[in-house]
């Protein structure tokens, strides 16, 4: 019995002048042999299990990969070698080219000339009878307007420019789950040894607890088919009024019970996703990852600078390169128009800043000018996937981009108010509207609105009601207009100087 993994397939893309690992199941003390654009490898399995590791070989293809055990052999055709990223999040990286703006009109004239290609990793919560069965029925896919739908739109525009820039096949591996908090994409240990985290796991396991598996799945069954008729429901209130608000379908549709019981079945349980997506693509060789998440976080903000890093500290470990690429994309502006400003998106932002500033060969997206007020999924991801891929240019291909926004480096106290300096910021600001969303406060932590005045590369704030400046913040909303810029077209990042990020 010869199996090699599920991602491995005709279409795939190979990462270029890495070695490549290619791994799969078989007999014990079978030899595997596989070759690919002239190399070979080879494997003993173990335990059932083999993994042999090709060369590293430069861009190129199609090409054609036999794995054989001497008795079976498998063929993949199509094979290139090129540029493989991991496209890791929650729904705004899981939402689909054809419902993005622009999308349908995208896709009438994708061709396989775009050079991208894309695997999407099946999205199971629990391993049940048919988990392998379908695994089974994923592939890699060559774009085209019929392949290409519900490929993520950010991962999409990343690697189309991306392809044209270097010349190279670019292949994405969706892994991704909408709704779901960084807690579901780390394994339990990583939780269960941090207290700053361990709440995640000490929650779940209290809603489970006195309940055997069986007891989870009838729940979770019972739970399902009544999600499934308010779903029904909600389609034919929508359809006589589009504009309904979430208050009047739920008046009419009865109570929305989403996510669904917490228990072993359920895909947002801490570390589920992690066994039944990450770990079923893990360690297919990759350039890095690129993640878009922390919607699903906001009601832990504070600790999610450490739920964050752990999940990069974790990924890279499973992978087995501790300076493996991680971009990740700060959340954009967004409120729903009925809520008060909570100010727990600000500290998501933050925590995601304080990890680009932190963590080693990690980049980020600054996208707070394409959120959406009263929308959590703002449709326009091209500049998403773009400044994505300016900041790989940037920061792992060594290109000659212009990847960033203005970003906080210091201050000084001057003339009853504070000076600011920026990095990437010395050809001055681009203001689109009205300079705003600078806040001074004193040794009291109150924070009033200051007035903002641009000084070539420097911004000088100050307040009447703040005679004694002590910290100052920027944008430290969840949603509010975005008018700073520099010549990119890229926003000054929000930032806050106050301890805690109160």
């Amino acid at each position: 019995m010869l199996k090699v993994a599920n991602i491995f397939s005709n279409d795939m893309v190979l990462q270029r002048d890495k070695n490549i690992a290619v791994w799969g199941l078989g007999n014990n003390g079978a030899t595997v042999v596989v070759t690919l654009n002239g190399k070979t490898a080879y494997a003993k399995v173990k335990d059932g299990k083999w993994k042999a590791v090709l060369p590293p070989m430069p861009a190129g293809g199609e090409y054609e990969m036999t794995v054989t055990d001497g008795v079976t052999e498998k063929k993949f055709c199509r094979v290139m070698i090129g540029e493989v990223w991991l496209c890791g999040g929650q729904s705004n990286m899981e939402l689909e080219i054809h419902t993005s703006k622009n999308g349908e009109e995208v896709l009438k004239n994708l061709t396989p000339d775009c050079n991208v290609r894309f695997y999407y990793t099946q999205k199971k919560g629990y391993m049940d009878e048919m988990f392998y069965e379908d695994e089974n029925n994923t592939a890699w896919a060559q774009a085209s307007p019929e392949n290409s739908r519900a490929w993520s739109a950010v991962g999409f525009y990343f690697a189309r420019k991306l392809a044209k820039d270097l010349g190279v096949t670019v292949g994405l591996i969706g892994c991704n789950w909408g709704g779901t908090s960084a807690s579901a994409w780390v394994d339990r240990k990583t939780l269960e040894n941090d207290a700053e985290i361990k709440s995640y796991i000490d929650e779940y396991d209290e809603k489970i607890k006195g309940k055997d598996f069986n007891e989870q799945l009838a729940e979770y069954r019972e739970y399902e088919k009544y999600n499934d008729e308010w779903y029904n429901k909600s389609l034919e209130v929508y359809k006589e009024d589009p504009k309904a608000s979430w208050d009047k379908v739920c008046e009419i549709c009865g109570e929305n019970k989403w996510p669904g019981p917490m228990c072993a079945v359920n895909p947002y349980r801490p570390a589920g996703l992690y066994e039944t997506m990450l770990m079923r693509v893990c360690p297919y060789t990759l350039k890095g990852f690129l993640y878009y998440q922390g919607e699903s976080d906001d009601h832990k903000p504070d600790s999610y600078y450490k739920l964050f890093t752990s999940l990069i500290r974790l990924w890279r470990e499973k992978w087995g390169d501790d300076e493996l690429p991680f971009i990740m994309v700060q959340l954009p502006m967004f409120k729903y128009a009925k809520d008060p400003d909570y100010k727990h998106w600000c500290k998501i932002r933050d925590a995601q800043m304080r990890a680009f500033r932190t963590v080693k060969n990690t980049g980020i997206a600054v996208i707070s000018d394409c959120g959406e007020l009263d929308n959590i999924h703002p449709t326009d991801k091209e500049p998403v996937g773009e400044r994505l891929c300016l900041q790989a240019e940037k920061l792992f291909y060594g290109m000659d981009v212009k990847a960033f926004g203005p970003l906080y480096r210091s201050h000084v106290y001057k003339d009853g108010g504070i000076e600011i300096s920026f990095d990437h910021a010395e050809n001055g600001f681009v203001v689109k509207g009205e300079a705003q969303g600078f806040e001074l406060a004193g040794d009291d932590g109150e924070f009033f609105e200051a007035k903002p005045e641009i000084r070539d590369g420097r911004i000088f704030v100050k307040s009447d009601k703040v005679s004694e400046p002590v910290y100052v913040r920027y944008n430290w909303f969840n949603y509010c207009d975005v008018t700073l810029f520099n010549e990119t077209g890229i926003p000054l990042a929000p930032f806050n100087t106050m301890p805690n990020r109160t």
